[in-house]
């Protein structure tokens, strides 16, 4: 049953988010905000599916413990381009808003970033063990979690200094998305149930491609 229903979601998930991210892409009629926001959603869609798709297989076929390798290494692929992907949204804040300068903003968004693409390629962390260690799940998602920080801050306020009332929510569709995968991170080995927020934390993420999507499709 478990293979069914996450497969099943999964696909869902993949599809909804690919297809909104090309849609935008072919519609945005040159609107870069839009266009950012498309290549943002191809982005976390195409990154998830490195780890998605191997443990859809592994969850039909002779189970996890026999592809750790293949999703460890989606782990790490789906790591990265979910830096790649706030980093892009900080660009979306920028257009949205119409902001120029900022340059110590701009470089702590990059340091943050580096920073956590950087720890992420270090061997420790073992992505293609069976037994990699906690302590590196949390100092990689230290600079994770500050850069989501940061984003979640400028969405907050400048939706709300604007009026904005099609981005008022991307702010918590962030804030929704750390609170479920943080518990992952610090406990899912432990109590393998708590895996399960990935669900609520992957809708957060569908929250916030639709968030762009409407936007895009009302201010035509």
């Amino acid at each position: 049953m478990q293979a069914i229903m996450e497969t099943g979601f999964d696909i869902l998930y993949l599809a909804t988010v690919l297809t909104l991210g090309i849609k935008m892409l072919r519609q945005c009629g040159g609107r870069a905000q839009f266009r950012l926001f498309g290549a943002m959603a191809v982005v976390l869609g195409a990154g998830d599916a490195f780890h998605l798709v191997p443990r859809a297989v592994a969850l039909c076929t002779t189970g996890l413990e026999n592809y750790t390798v293949a999703l460890g290494a989606g782990k790490w692929i789906t790591s990265i381009t979910m830096t790649v992907f706030y980093v892009l949204l900080y660009y979306v804040w920028r257009l949205r808003y119409e902001v120029s300068g900022r340059r110590g903003l701009t470089g702590l968004v990059w340091v943050l970033a580096a920073l956590r693409i950087g720890l992420c390629m270090m061997p420790q962390n073992r992505w293609l063990s069976a037994d990699a260690p906690l302590s590196w799940g949390i100092w990689r998602n230290l600079p994770f979690a500050a850069l989501g920080l940061v984003i979640i801050v400028l969405f907050y306020r400048s939706a709300r200094d604007h009026g904005d009332k099609a981005f008022r929510w991307m702010w918590l569709t962030i804030v929704l998305s750390f609170a479920f995968y943080i518990p992952v991170v610090l406990w899912a080995d432990a109590v393998p149930m708590i895996g399960m927020l990935m669900i609520p934390k992957t809708c957060a993420y569908v929250w916030t491609v639709a968030i762009g999507w409407r936007a895009m499709k009302a201010e035509a």
